[in-house]
């Protein structure tokens, strides 16, 4: 019997005048890049994307509910636009502490494991446009010697879903908050594991889920378009508010203006990650490194398994890439794409 994996929605999350802050801050901002705009994989994976996992399935399968357009098309329907606003004591937002040191969200983090010590990491924006969608995906995870910052997202991802690194493991707690009126643009999510169907969440004003979405596959479901064709949002491009009050935003591009919308028509969602440990020792092992994992063990770890599942014979893949394709193949086992009426 598959066991249904934990979570917590909490409505309403902030008071009336945080959640208009918090939305107040989100224009102040002013100005979100492309999540895709993050580097190209060095090393093994070399010239792939960060995410080409969750990339490479979306535009094979046409998202969740098998939609196949041309390539361009589906590209953009997942290219979203992401900033983050603090990542631990470092603030690039002031007042996004509102949401990062919320009680509430420390307390589902704390349910979530049933750890005791939970440290707020992370809190960014997404913002989808309409006629966007995210492609469905678990999140980047983290392991004490191995983070985004060391290590590319892919092979993170990889390495949780093999299991073959639980010891190094850091349980992190993410939330994800609404705050706009669009809509579509449910929260579709997996808690029964990819086999067992998806669940849906409506991207409600002011409300959130907590759940391990490191485990959990989830992603968006279309967001209403407004427009009768899809803009070709492209890496470079950015969102940029009109100004204070004016509710209107714009995708810039080098050469001028793509596309505009109010406000109440784009996706906001807000996300913050905490780090959960058992006690204070786990915690401290993680400050001080003294267990931490490096990519020598990582590959050959993963080599052993493969060989172990008769996926490889004597040594590693010709090519970076080829490994990195073989690992994600063999490892990620998406949810299959829904049958929708024609």
């Amino acid at each position: 019997m598959t066991q249904t994996a934990p979570y917590t929605l909490i409505d309403p999350l902030l008071g009336d005048s945080e959640a208009a802050e918090l939305l107040e801050l989100f224009e102040r901002f002013g100005s979100y890049g492309m999540y895709s705009e993050e580097g190209l994989n060095e090393g093994i994976g070399e010239g792939l994307p960060q995410r080409f996992d969750a990339a490479f399935n979306f535009v094979n399968t046409g998202g969740r509910f098998g939609r196949h357009e041309e390539l361009e098309v589906l590209v953009a329907r997942t290219n979203y636009f992401r900033e983050t606003y603090c990542y631990g004591d470092e603030v690039a937002a002031p007042g996004i502490e509102i949401m990062r040191d919320h009680p509430a969200l420390i307390e589902a983090a704390r349910k979530l494991y049933g750890h005791d010590v939970i440290v707020p990491a992370i809190v960014y924006a997404n913002v989808l446009v309409p006629g966007q969608e995210l492609a469905v995906h678990t999140d980047v995870p983290e392991f004490r010697g191995a983070n985004r910052k060391t290590n590319p997202e892919w092979l993170l991802v990889v390495m949780h879903h093999s299991g073959l690194f639980e010891q190094w493991r850091m349980p992190i707690a993410t939330a994800v908050a609404w705050f706009q009126r669009a809509e579509g643009g449910e929260f579709a999510f997996y808690p029964r594991g990819a086999g067992g169907g998806p669940s849906t969440v409506p991207a409600s004003f002011n409300t959130a889920v907590v759940i391990d979405t490191d485990s959990v596959f989830h992603g968006v479901d279309r967001v209403r378009q407004t427009t009768v064709e899809m803009p070709l949002l492209k890496p470079g491009m950015r969102m940029v508010s009109d100004g204070p009050g004016t509710q209107r935003w714009r995708v810039k591009t080098e050469d001028g203006e793509l596309a505009a919308w109010d406000f109440d028509e784009i996706r906001l969602s807000i996300s913050w990650k905490a780090y959960c440990f058992a006690d204070q020792a786990e915690r401290q092992a993680w400050v001080d490194g003294s267990d931490d994992i490096d990519l020598d063990t990582i590959l050959d770890t993963l080599l052993d398994d493969l060989r172990g599942r008769g996926r490889l014979k004597g040594d590693r893949p010709g090519s970076n890439q080829d490994l990195a394709e073989m690992l994600v193949d063999e490892y990620i086992k998406f949810p299959p794409a829904e049958q929708v009426a024609a």
